[in-house]
């Protein structure tokens, strides 16, 4: 097996660890509007905005915290391609229990450390559907968008990511952040690793199939005294609107519409765009200094 067996369907899900399990619920369920199915063991809630068991799943802790970014594979075959290539680096990959699996209604699956940041990557190939189809609330969630961390050596974590996980540059931030795409998913990033002093969480996003809905989020938002970071504006990277807001504990969640998707075969090359809020919002928005500066990198245990 090379790298080129190394192939996604997608962002699976990801794993946060909040400090309030029923205030962080009613957030994700009520504000966000993604659907749970069972009602919290006490320990952890799952949510979904697809017909699969979870997109996102909280864990209640100490410290505010992204606790895992899980990636489904393509097949058995590139998930097995993967662990080998982690193998031969030298890399431990732990491999999920059977009883937690079936918690998190997922095959076999195993999970690691990413070197750079050491933020811990699960990788699985089947997820349970969920009981019955996911139905949109007050906002028209179309799935869980991407995930962004911050990195205190932002080519490091690029580099790895492209030479030993097989994802591909989109566009990069000079300096700032670099958008990448879980090969060969389409949408313009999947993953972002932003420039900072320390590894943590930059924010979690959910993709809207509808203008109306970022801006039925700003008022929703407002009404409820959540606080609104940065937007509403449109990102010229990926031409997406956007807006981004603070969940309980202060941990960054983002809405977008709209976003830029590339063929697997001769897509376009990467663009340099220069280091500037320009670059980042196309009217000129200024992001909030609260925003991306919560959530620490939960190590593997």
């Amino acid at each position: 097996m090379n790298i080129d067996d190394i192939r996604y369907r997608r962002l699976g899900y990801v794993a946060l660890t909040v400090t309030d399990l029923e205030k962080s619920r009613h957030f994700y369920e009520t504000l966000v509007g993604l659907k749970m199915d069972e009602e919290p063991d006490g320990e952890c809630a799952f949510f979904r905005c697809s017909d699969r068991h979870h997109d996102l799943v909280i864990y209640t802790g100490q410290e505010p915290a992204l606790k895992r970014v899980a990636w489904q594979m393509e097949s058995d075959k590139a998930l097995e391609a993967v662990r080998q290539h982690f193998s031969g680096l030298g890399i431990e990959t732990v491999a999920v229990s059977a009883e937690e699996q079936a918690k998190l209604g997922i095959g076999e699956a195993f999970r690691m450390t990413e070197p750079t940041t050491g933020a811990t990557f699960e990788f699985y190939c089947d997820m349970l559907d969920a009981p019955s189809a996911y139905e949109t609330t007050h906002t028209k969630i179309a799935r869980l968008g991407h995930l962004v961390i911050n990195s205190p050596d932002r080519a490091a974590t690029e580099k790895f990511l492209m030479e030993d996980m097989n994802f591909r540059v989109s566009d990069r931030i000079k300096g700032m952040v670099t958008f990448m795409r879980c090969f060969p998913n389409p949408y313009h990033h999947s993953f972002g690793v932003g420039a900072s002093k320390s590894a943590g969480l930059n924010h979690v996003n959910f993709m809207v199939t509808e203008m109306a809905d970022v801006g039925k989020a700003n008022n929703r938002m407002k009404k409820a005294n959540v606080p609104i970071v940065f937007g509403i504006g449109k990102h010229p990277p990926s031409e997406s609107v956007f807006i981004y807001f603070l969940d309980p504990d202060g941990m960054t969640v983002e809405y977008s519409y709209g976003m830029e998707e590339f063929p697997e075969e001769a897509p376009r090359d990467p663009r340099d765009l220069p280091a500037s809020l320009e670059s980042i919002d196309y009217w000129e928005g200024v992001p909030d200094p609260k925003m991306a500066k919560i959530g620490v990198v939960e190590p593997l245990k």
